[in-house]
């Protein structure tokens, strides 16, 4: 009878117990959108991720084909939105452009990546 107590108990904490929480900052949305074409060239690339960022430790750049910068170099996290990333652009010309972002979460948990958007006349 004592076992079956013990037995019971223990699947019920385990049950109750709550699911662990992730807290890496995974890229949610991107304007332009990953992989995406757009008509016009954009003033700006804005990140969206899953857990509000670590201003001091977070960074985006913007490359055409040739591996050229063509951000302004102003990467900064929204003040208003702690979970969205934001880079002015160049004005740039069709082509193919590559996003590489490093997003720090406010533990600290480091998330990286890249993708492609493409202007097209």
């Amino acid at each position: 009878m004592k076992r079956t107590r013990l037995l019971l108990a223990t699947i019920a904490l385990s049950l109750g117990a709550p699911a662990p929480v992730s807290a890496h900052a995974f890229l949610d949305h991107a304007a332009p959108s990953v992989g995406g074409k757009v008509h016009a060239p954009p003033g700006e690339v804005s990140l969206r991720f899953s857990e509000k960022l670590e201003p001091a430790f977070c960074s985006v750049r913007v490359l055409d084909a040739k591996g050229e910068r063509v951000d302004k170099g102003d990467a900064r996290v929204d003040g208003g939105d702690r979970g969205m990333l934001r880079v002015s652009l160049r004005v740039i010309p069709a082509g193919v452009y590559k996003v590489v972002w490093r997003a720090v979460s406010v533990d600290s948990h480091v998330t990286e990546g890249d993708f492609t958007f493409e202007v097209v006349p």
